[in-house]
């Protein structure tokens, strides 16, 4: 496989991790206030069996010796993010029931932090942040990774990197879902949003339909709202992705996941 087909299809996949649906089956765990801040974890990895590292920071709360505890923070748009959900799973599936087996619960503070308590030391397979009030979550990890794992020892916090939200109302204005175009000078349109700094806009090939990429629409970046092709594109369906990014090159948003046209001759 080509170098730059690799990149895409790693590109699509955690579009598809980033976006995904999950089951709403907890065991509450609920964090208490308090007056303790909490430290910037340092820098995170992912180890080749894809475990994150724990960062490090000031415990909120001792765990007991047989249990462990894990701390985070959340962000949107780089200020703190109060009251949305967190969870931690002991399995994840992506395409099938989502969060399963044990699974533990808390919500943000008014700092953007949360502490899940007394957590039963394993590997667990998801540290999920729910987008706000939609049904969408987003894993808490740090740079790009395939697999997201946790391990969790007795008598210790993991400090996980901090979670940086994005939505996804971002408004395509053209060409409109489901419509057809020429195969040269597509003009590809969207409304501006609040605070973006550039956009990211790629435009995914359905190889299927006689579509061919084009990796000059993929990942572009663009200072305006619109962008208008100066290569053609082969007939066939296309999916457009738009993604805003604010002054530190933090996501804030991204249009629908499904917009599609078709490119006719």
């Amino acid at each position: 496989m080509k170098s730059k087909d690799v990149a895409i299809a790693i590109g699509l996949f955690l579009a598809l991790i980033l976006g995904c649906k999950m089951s709403d089956k907890t065991n509450v765990n609920r964090t208490t206030n308090t007056n303790a801040s909490t430290s910037s974890p340092s820098t995170t990895s992912a180890s080749n069996d894809g475990i994150i590292t724990s960062g490090t920071g000031v415990e909120k709360e001792k765990p007991a010796s047989d249990k462990g505890n894990v701390q985070g923070k959340v962000f949107y748009n780089s200020q703190p993010v109060k009251g949305v959900e967190v969870k931690l799973c002991e399995k994840f599936s992506q395409f099938v029931s989502g969060c399963s087996g044990e699974t533990f619960a808390t919500r943000t503070d008014d700092n953007g932090e949360y502490l899940l308590k007394n957590v039963t030391p394993r590997v667990y397979e998801g540290l999920l942040v729910r987008v706000f009030t939609t049904p969408y979550f987003v894993f808490a990890t740090s740079g790009i990774v395939q697999t997201a794992k946790y391990k969790i020892v007795p008598g210790a916090t993991f400090f996980a990197p901090d979670t940086n939200l994005f939505k996804h109302d971002l408004k395509l204005v053209s060409p409109k879902a489901s419509s057809k175009t020429g195969t040269s000078n597509i003009e590809v349109k969207w409304d501006a949003y609040p605070d973006a700094a550039y956009y990211k806009m790629s435009i995914y090939a359905d190889t299927s339909s006689g579509a061919k990429p084009e990796y000059d629409f993929i990942g572009r970046k663009v200072e305006d709202t619109s962008f208008t092709t100066n290569k053609p594109l082969e007939p066939g369906t296309y999916n457009i992705k738009i993604e805003a990014y604010n002054s530190n090159d933090v996501k804030l948003a991204s249009s629908a996941d499904d917009h599609k046209f078709t490119v006719a001759n």
